[in-house]
């Protein structure tokens, strides 16, 4: 099992270089070079042509192995990334300069774009030093606004293929609830109760599926024991499914900014691992994202 950042990226740097392709954009130039010298990436860069070459040629990028893919319409790019990563000529697709929601609603496009599944989900990893060394999973803290029951099972149903490439052999899943009992006038904790009952039956293979649990239950055994609660999931949860974004997001920003935790992550239930510009993630933990997108794939080999 994967207990760090630094677990994830040594993992990483023993597969094969993967084709990753990007809009160019400056600020992202050092990170691609630092992926593309540590043997992560080889990376694919569409835009200007000219004026890329002109650029790069000032940069440690200029001796590294890497594509330029020159088109000078902004209004085709995105178009010209997708349609590598479908003929499988690239493997990773990140942001770079191309419009956020443009991209997500062309990768998420059922028959034209790269959604995999019956639905898309974020996923960002943490790392808790201060634990021993874990890394938990939180989703969804960026994509889904408001899922109903369907989509969270969706959304789990991705955090727990995701958790695989992290070594996570049975999943502690924490449904998240204001409170950790099931109250009808809380929409919330009845879907974590049945979630909960969904993994009891094998729905979600070897899973542990604990909920509704709030925070203090699903931080601490002892709490939750406190409350009449005996789970082997709490005071030890591998992924924390939130009940909509606010709380995913607000979360994820309150253990970035107040908790000082590092965070990396990537949009999952897709063809290929789509890197988003995050504004909660540090530009430190970017790398550590293609990384992350690196083990998916192989994964998805079946290597690992």
């Amino acid at each position: 099992m994967m207990r760090s950042f630094e677990d994830i990226l040594e993992a990483a740097k023993g597969a094969k270089p993967r084709r990753l392709v990007t809009s160019f954009s400056e600020p992202d130039l050092d990170l691609i070079c630092r992926a593309g010298a540590a043997g992560l990436i080889i990376p694919c860069l569409i835009g200007d042509g000219k004026a890329i070459e002109k650029r790069i040629e000032r940069s440690p990028l200029a001796s590294l192995e890497h594509e330029i893919v020159d088109e000078k319409d902004p209004g085709r790019i995105l178009h010209r990334a997708i349609s590598l990563i479908r003929e499988k000529r690239a493997d990773i697709l990140m942001q770079g300069s191309i419009d956020q929601n443009a991209l997500l609603n062309a990768a998420c496009d059922a028959k034209t774009g790269l959604l995999k599944g019956r639905a898309a989900s974020y996923v960002s990893v943490f790392e808790l030093p201060e634990r021993g060394g874990k890394l938990i999973l939180v989703t969804d803290t960026f994509l889904n606004n408001y899922p109903d029951l369907t989509g969270k099972q969706r959304i789990l149903e991705n955090a727990l293929s995701f958790s695989v490439i992290l070594g996570i052999d049975t999943p502690k899943v924490a449904v998240l609830a204001a409170i950790e009992q099931v109250n009808p006038g809380i929409p919330s904790t009845l879907d974590a109760a049945i979630l909960a009952k969904m993994a009891e039956r094998g729905q979600f293979g070897k899973a542990l599926v604990e909920g509704p649990l709030d925070i203090d239950c699903a931080l601490s055994d002892a709490a939750a024991k406190r409350k009449g609660i005996k789970s082997p999931v709490t005071g030890n949860v591998d992924i924390f499914l939130v009940p909509e974004i606010d709380t995913g997001h607000l979360l994820a920003e309150a253990l970035v900014c107040i908790g000082r935790i590092h965070t990396a992550g990537m949009v999952v239930g897709t063809t290929c691992p789509v890197i988003l510009d995050v504004p909660f993630v540090p530009d430190a933990c970017r790398l550590v994202e293609i990384g992350l997108a690196s083990l998916a794939l192989r994964r998805g080999e079946g290597d690992g």
